[in-house]
């Protein structure tokens, strides 16, 4: 008598290859990304596509532009090359919202991967935020954005 996990067979290694390699073609990962971002090796655009204008200014991933994906349209999309590769965030494996971002993406006909673990992955493997308007930069620390910011708010407490 064989337990719950070997009570269905396992694909055989073509299925499993096929299965494991469309997968990859359409996710990456937290890590892969902060590799990629650390290195300089960015060939992708980031987007943090759920969450309001606040909730980004408060923590988003560095780089990341905030596009939310009822906002993903061929016109707004028309701001990057067509060969663009996009990488889909969202607020965690709870959250479908870049699940939402690449459909629209792929009917759109541009290419696109989602991040796996989403803000929830990132955070879990201690990669810095950023944090205000704009993207920001993965080498940036997190303390010199907030002294940027508060350089940028403190003339107009005077």
């Amino acid at each position: 008598m064989g337990s719950h996990v070997t009570a269905t067979l396992p694909a055989s290694s073509d299925v499993a290859v096929e299965h494991f390699a469309c997968r990859l073609a359409v996710e990456t990962d937290c890590a892969d990304v902060a590799d990629a971002m650390r290195n300089g090796m960015q060939d992708f655009v980031l987007l943090h596509v759920v969450g309001s204008s606040e909730a980004y200014r408060r923590r988003h991933l560095p780089g990341a532009v905030h596009l939310p994906h009822r906002e993903i349209t061929a016109g707004r999309m028309a701001e990057w090359p067509p060969e663009t590769l996009f990488v889909a965030y969202c607020a965690g494996p709870h959250c479908n919202g870049a699940d939402q971002a690449a459909l629209k993406l792929a009917h759109l006909g541009r290419s696109v991967k989602i991040m796996i673990g989403g803000i929830t992955g990132w955070a879990d493997e201690g990669f810095p935020f950023s944090t205000g308007e704009k993207p920001g930069s993965f080498n940036t620390s997190q303390a010199e954005e907030r002294a940027a910011l508060s350089a940028s708010i403190l003339p107009e407490l005077s």
